[in-house]
């Protein structure tokens, strides 16, 4: 008898186990937290894809020539100055060591053309450029006296112009450099006296792209050839033709400076400390016009000897890829946990209305269709874009979960309520992705009318009762 109580109380247990609302939902619960497991592998995926795309940009970028910065031209002037040395005997000698002492111009202007084009690495783009552009300079009388340095000691026969260019590996063809009427062979140089940032380097960091600024001496020297004072030029031209990649940079070293840039390009982003002061975008090309005086930088227009960095203060285009795939993959699969309350949720309602069965096995093989789905994602967004992915993905996860719900739910309007639950549930998290400005707006507001219909459907149920 004891053993007959005992069987019965075990058939209850289970019977119980079956049919409690609170084992059920306990149990999707726990299978939701299990989900988030791989869920978080398709993040990593999803990351390293990226980081795999930004590997590919620098390693053409190596090969054909990184973003460049240019600046110049700066005329270098050196002097003698005087130091005394006393010695332990009291002795006292005067030595003259050579210093350099550099002026930057007047008045700087730069016209210019991009000429863009993509390579293409696989299935990854890479943006390059050629371009052509003319630097015009003009140069105040060097003040030396502003500088104190005496000026029976200038070494006028040493004066030389340089310029800096940031990945010399990108000149085309010699520069061509005039003074006056004069027309100078240039050189290149790893040592210009001063210091440009350049940026060759990115990394993948919290689904942004970082540039990080590495500071060049690279660039180009040019003789004057004066003997004396009286032969100083203010005028100089230089003619560059330039590749590089993704990025053209300027340093307002004029008092004035003006640059003109246009290219065939319709994706342009103006970047730096400065914006332009005009601009003109179209579906294929771009032009703008910037100007900047010495106010609005934080370098001296005259100093002598000690490196100076002219950091902070560049500026230019950057020519953008619309391959924004991977920011928004990773941000969409920061809402699979949603997508997955939501269709477990909607599954338990539905199975609550209708009063049938559906196993956890089912909801895990549904489960596992929501997490293939981000990797469905990433894969053909390479090939198609972010935008028409997420749609052709969502319509082979609906299909697929509409067709395998026909195999447990009694009735087709439960099958279409199921579906279309599903489709609204990503449609939801794309209109949240896209509208980056509005998205905690209307992620607030559609999770407060989820929450309400939640409610509304779930208010009936006896949450005490077994079955």
């Amino acid at each position: 008898m004891e053993t007959n109580n005992q069987l019965n109380l075990l058939d209850r247990f289970n019977s119980w186990l079956k049919a409690s609302i609170t084992v059920k939902l306990g149990s999707i619960g726990f299978l939701t937290l299990i989900l988030l497991i791989p869920s978080a592998l398709i993040q990593e995926l999803m990351r390293e894809r990226q980081q795999r795309a930004d590997e590919v940009t620098l390693e053409v970028a190596r090969k054909w020539s990184a973003s460049q910065t240019v600046s110049g031209p700066v005329l270098v002037i050196p002097y003698g100055h005087l130091e005394e040395y006393k010695f332990p005997n009291n002795e006292v000698q005067t030595k003259e060591t050579i210093v350099n002492a550099y002026f930057l111009p007047e008045t700087l202007h730069v016209s210019g053309k991009v000429n863009p084009e993509t390579l293409h690495r696989g299935i990854f783009d890479v943006a390059v450029y050629n371009a052509t552009f003319s630097i015009q300079a003009t140069f105040a009388n060097p003040d030396f006296k502003k500088l104190n340095i005496d000026e029976s000691r200038v070494k006028w026969n040493e004066a030389y112009v340089v310029n800096s260019i940031s990945d010399l590996k990108g000149i085309n063809t010699a520069p061509q450099l005039s003074v006056g009427n004069a027309k100078l062979a240039t050189e290149p140089s790893n040592n210009i006296g001063f210091s440009i940032p350049k940026f060759s380097e990115v990394a993948s960091r919290n689904e942004e792209i970082i540039e990080t600024p590495v500071l060049s001496k690279n660039g180009i020297k040019a003789r004057l050839n004066w003997s004396a004072k009286e032969d100083f030029e203010s005028a100089f031209t230089l003619d560059l033709d330039l590749k590089g990649s993704s990025k053209l940079s300027f340093v307002p070293i004029g008092k004035t400076t003006d640059v003109q840039l246009s290219g065939a390009w319709g994706n342009p982003s103006f970047d730096g400390e400065f914006l332009p002061t005009n601009r003109e975008v179209t579906e294929n090309n771009f032009s703008a016009d910037w100007k900047v005086l010495h106010f609005n930088r934080a370098f001296d227009q005259a100093w002598t000897g000690q490196d100076m960095e002219l950091a902070n203060s560049t500026f230019g285009v950057k020519l953008l890829i619309p391959v924004d795939q991977y920011q928004k993959s990773i941000r969409s699969s920061k809402y699979s946990i949603l997508i997955i309350v939501l269709t477990f949720v909607s599954l338990f309602l539905v199975e609550i209305i209708s009063k049938v069965r559906i196993h956890p096995f089912q909801y895990i093989l549904i489960g596992a269709a929501l997490i293939i789905y981000y990797t469905l994602l990433i894969s053909l967004s390479e090939f198609f874009g972010y935008n028409v992915a997420y749609w052709m993905a969502t319509a082979l996860t609906v299909a697929l979960l509409t067709f395998y719900s026909i195999s447990f739910m009694p009735r087709s309007k439960y099958v279409y309520l199921f579906s279309v639950i599903v489709f609204l549930s990503y449609t939801f998290i794309f209109v949240i992705i896209i509208q980056q400005d509005l998205s905690l707006l209307i992620g607030s507001l559609g999770l407060f009318i989820i929450t309400g219909l939640i409610m509304y459907f779930s208010r009936k149920i006896d949450w005490y009762g077994e079955g």
